[in-house]
C-alpha cells in the first residue's frame, strides 16, 4: 500500500496541539530524542533571526554557496504555494516520496504526545537534513529564536540576526529590546554571530548577551559597513572593500540584507565572485516581486504587477523606500492583513504613496482581517478605499480606469501564497 500524500499526514499534525503557536522547546527535544538526535548529524549550521529580512539574507547566503559549488540545505518558513518550499534538500526542493516518508516517521515516534505544527515539521526537516549530504545547513527561525523550534542546534557554524523589530508582541514582548532578547537567545557559547543594522536598544541587548556568552559579533556599523554609491553596492571590513552590482533584490533593505550575507560569506570563507553572484542572482518570492504571467497579468496586460509578504511597520517603510526608486507611475494598492498585525503601522508609510486602496479578505484564512476593516483603517490613513471581493476583482477595477496602472498586491504572506497559488 502506498504511503498517504503529505497534505493528508500534515492536516493530521495540524490536530496534536490545540494551540498553532505555544513557545517551549520540551516538545521537540522529546521527539528529536526519539529519532535518534538528527539535529546532531547535520552539516555546518548557519542560524538567522531577525524580523525583517532574514529570509532574504538567507537566500542570498544559499545562492552564494552554490556559486561557490557547495550543497546547501535550507529550512524556511512560512511556504507560499506548497509546504515543501520549507525543506531544500541538498540543493532542491524535498520531493513528495520524502516528504510523505519522513512526515509518517515523525508522527509514529511522536505518537498522541501534544506537539505543534511547526516542531514536528521542524523535526521532519532536521531528520530529513542529517541523512543527506551537505556541505552547509540553513535554518532559518520560525518566530522569536529563544524558544524557536530550530534553537536546539547546540553549537552552530555561525548565527545571524537581521533587523530587529515590533513584531509578534503577543509571544514575543511589547518592546523592542524585549523582542530583541528573544531573538538573541539563538546567540551561543563562543559562536560569530552576525548582526544587520538595529536600532539602539535591540543591538545594547544583542551585545550584552553576546558578551555574556563569549560570542564573537560582527555587526554592522561596527565590523562592516555597507552603502549604495553610484548605482552599485560598497561593501567594507577589516579585510578589505568589495565595489559590487546591488543586489537583484529591490531596495536599500535589501542592500543591508546583502551586506549581512556578505559578512557570513566572508567570515566562513567564501570567494568574491561566488559572493557577488550569490547577491545578484538570489530570488525570493513575494518580496516585491513583479508578476509576469498568470490569469492575474492576462487581465491587466498594460499594468504592472507586483506582490509583497511584509507585514509590520518596519515591512511597510521597507516597502514604500523600495516603491520610491521605480521609474514614477501611478501605484494602486491591493492589500490584505492579518487580524494580528499593526495595520496602521503597516499603512502609514505608504499611504502618501498610493492613489487607490482595495482592501480584501485573505481566502481560507481564519486570522483574516476583514476587508471591511482593511479599508477602514486605509481611510483613517487617508487614502481612497473600498473593499473587493478578491484580488482579481480588485485588478479588473483598477485597470478599468487605469489599464497601465502599477498594482501592488500586499500585508500578509498568507495572502502572497494565495495570489501565487491561483496565479500558477
Amino acid at each position: 500500500m502506498s504511503a498517504p500524500h503529505s497534505d493528508v499526514i500534515l492536516e493530521r499534525l495540524m490536530s496534536l496541539h490545540p494551540k498553532i503557536i505555544d513557545l517551549t522547546l520540551g516538545r521537540i527535544e522529546r521527539l528529536l530524542a526519539a529519532l535518534g538526535q538528527p539535529e546532531r548529524a547535520l552539516p555546518p549550521v548557519i542560524h538567522l533571526a531577525g524580523t525583517n529580512g532574514k529570509g532574504s539574507t538567507l537566500a542570498m547566503i544559499r545562492a552564494a554557496f552554490e556559486a561557490e559549488g557547495k550543497t546547501v540545505h535550507a529550512y524556511t518558513s512560512p511556504h507560499l504555494a506548497r509546504f515543501h518550499e520549507r525543506i531544500r534538500l541538498a540543493g532542491e526542493l524535498i520531493s513528495e516520496p520524502d516528504l510523505a516518508e519522513i512526515l509518517a516517521e515523525c508522527e509514529a515516534a511522536n505518537g498522541d504526545q501534544p506537539i505543534t505544527y511547526f516542531e514536528i515539521t521542524t523535526a521532519a526537516a532536521l531528520l530529513a537534513f542529517s541523512r543527506e549530504p551537505a556541505d552547509i545547513c540553513l535554518l532559518e527561525v520560525g518566530l522569536g529564536g529563544r524558544l524557536d523550534a530550530t534553537n536546539v542546534i547546540e553549537r552552530p557554524e555561525l548565527c545571524v540576526i537581521s533587523p530587529v523589530s515590533i513584531d509578534h508582541q503577543q509571544y514575543l514582548g511589547e518592546t523592542l529590546p524585549e523582542i530583541a532578547a528573544e531573538k538573541a537567545g539563538i546567540i551561543k557559547r563562543g559562536v560569530p554571530c552576525v548582526v544587520g543594522p538595529q536600532q539602539e536598544p535591540a543591538l545594547t541587548v544583542i551585545e550584552a548577551r553576546a558578551e555574556k556568552l563569549g560570542a564573537p559579533l560582527l555587526a554592522h556599523g561596527h565590523h562592516w559597513h555597507v552603502w549604495e554609491e553610484r548605482g552599485r553596492m560598497i561593501y567594507q571590513d577589516e579585510t578589505g572593500l568589495l565595489d559590487l552590482p546591488l543586489p537583484n533584490l529591490i531596495g536599500a533593505h535589501q542592500v543591508m540584507n546583502a551586506g549581512a550575507a556578505i559578512a557570513a560569506l566572508r567570515h566562513l570563507g567564501i570567494s568574491e565572485q561566488a559572493i557577488e553572484s550569490g547577491v545578484t542572482h538570489a530570488q525570493w518570492p513575494a518580496r516585491l516581486q513583479r508578476l509576469r504571467h498568470g490569469p492575474l497579468v492576462d487581465a491587466a496586460p498594460r499594468a504592472e504587477l507586483w506582490l509583497d509578504g511584509g507585514h509590520n511597520a518596519a515591512a511597510g517603510a521597507a516597502l514604500a523606500e523600495a516603491l520610491g526608486r521605480l521609474p514614477p507611475r501611478p501605484l494602486h494598492m491591493i492589500c490584505g492583513m492579518l487580524r494580528t498585525k499593526d495595520i496602521a503601522g503597516y499603512l502609514e508609510p505608504l499611504a502618501p504613496l498610493a492613489t487607490t486602496f482595495h482592501g480584501v479578505s485573505i481566502p481560507g484564512e481564519p486570522a483574516t482581517l476583514p476587508a471591511e476593516e482593511t479599508v477602514s483603517a486605509a481611510l483613517k490613513a487617508g487614502m481612497k478605499a473600498a473593499t473587493a471581493d478578491s484580488v482579481l476583482a480588485a485588478v479588473k477595477d483598477i485597470v478599468g480606469t487605469d489599464p497601465t496602472a502599477r498594482i501592488l498586491i500586499c500585508g500578509s504572506l498568507y495572502l502572497a501564497g494565495k495570489v501565487l497559488q491561483e496565479n500558477g
